[in-house]
């Protein structure tokens, strides 16, 4: 790893191999905690590149516990995190929404790091149980239209590396990572990305992988459609900007999506809106970004279609049943 070190702090790259053989080799603990942090630190101090990225995402991928759900007409929605906003959560409210609306999700979570409340985290205040096999997986996605990949559980190199995120509570390249390592390979999927940056590399990487992605940036740095300004939405199609209004919603205080100050706070947040008492910010945010979902997967018509299914599933408590039904 020395070299490894040296090699990098010249500001040099890894190439995609080098970078998938450094992985795999600190998911088999090869390395000590401090030249895996020293590892971790140079991320930090500069973006990834695609080739890395490709390596990184390669290794994880192979090493990942399969989970073969008997269908890939599955989405995924997923934030990077990290973005310092510290909102509810936003993404995995929106899975439920759309799983109520009838499109299927595998969501993969992890919990927090760099922020109150992670999916996994919220989920887990509620009463889920995480789940390690396939079968237990596709019951979940017969009863509630949706199922939880407990990152940690899927992934060994990521459950290897806990200790030292949770230690340096800083968003890592890990956090890059997570949304492109879903072990499901949903044949949809909708990520937050918090910055320009990462977006860009994450649809140079998607395209040339000829993959189904929607990729969003709130312009003033959310991971996710915030509806406090200006979003930025990529697609295999092409880029596209959207105001609030052009969502159907109007132009939101940051305070209000505000997640709490403790994991139980969180959950609180998520069942209320869940049960249709969340207010107009908290359910505007909420429903915008479960109606892109479901536009992506082309199969629920227009925006406006969708953001109708969207409401409907989250007025009607359909979304709420999809979580009392996997807790059960």
């Amino acid at each position: 790893m020395k070299q490894i070190l040296q090699y990098l702090f010249n500001h040099n790259t890894l190439s995609k191999a080098e970078a998938k053989a450094i992985l795999t080799e600190i998911a088999q603990n090869k390395f000590n905690e401090n030249e895996v942090t020293s590892f971790v630190t140079v991320f930090l101090m500069r973006s990834i590149t695609l080739e890395e990225l490709e390596g990184f995402r390669e290794a994880l991928l192979n090493l990942a516990v399969p989970a073969d759900l008997g269908t890939d007409d599955l989405i995924d929605i997923v934030g990077t995190g990290g973005d310092g906003k510290d909102t509810f959560n936003i993404s995995t409210l929106a899975s439920f929404v759309v799983a109520g609306a009838g499109q299927k999700v595998a969501k993969h979570g992890n919990y927090g790091v760099s922020t109150v409340s992670g999916s996994s985290n919220v989920l887990e205040e509620l009463g889920y149980q995480f789940k390690t096999n396939t079968e237990d997986l596709q019951k979940d996605l017969e009863k509630g239209n949706i199922c939880f990949l407990h990152a940690p559980l899927f992934h060994p190199a990521l459950r290897s590396v806990a200790p030292l995120r949770r230690g340096l509570g800083l968003r890592t390249f890990f956090n890059v990572l997570g949304p492109l390592v879903n072990p499901a390979k949903p044949k949809y999927t909708m990520i937050g990305v918090y910055s320009l940056e990462i977006a860009r590399i994450y649809q140079y990487l998607l395209q040339k992988k000829n993959e189904n992605f929607l990729l969003v940036h709130a312009l003033d740095g959310y991971d996710e459609i915030s509806l406090t300004g200006d979003t930025k939405i990529f697609d295999k199609s092409g880029e596209y900007i959207f105001s609030a209004e052009e969502l159907g919603f109007k132009n939101i205080d940051p305070d209000k999506i505000f997640g709490g100050n403790t994991k139980q706070d969180a959950a609180h947040i998520f069942k209320n809106i869940l049960e249709a008492n969340g207010t107009y910010e908290q359910n505007s945010v909420v429903l915008a970004n479960a109606a892109i979902a479901l536009k992506n997967t082309g199969k629920f018509g227009e925006y406006k279609d969708c953001l109708l299914l969207a409401k409907e599933s989250l007025e009607s408590g359909k979304a709420l049943q999809c979580l009392k039904n996997i807790l059960n």
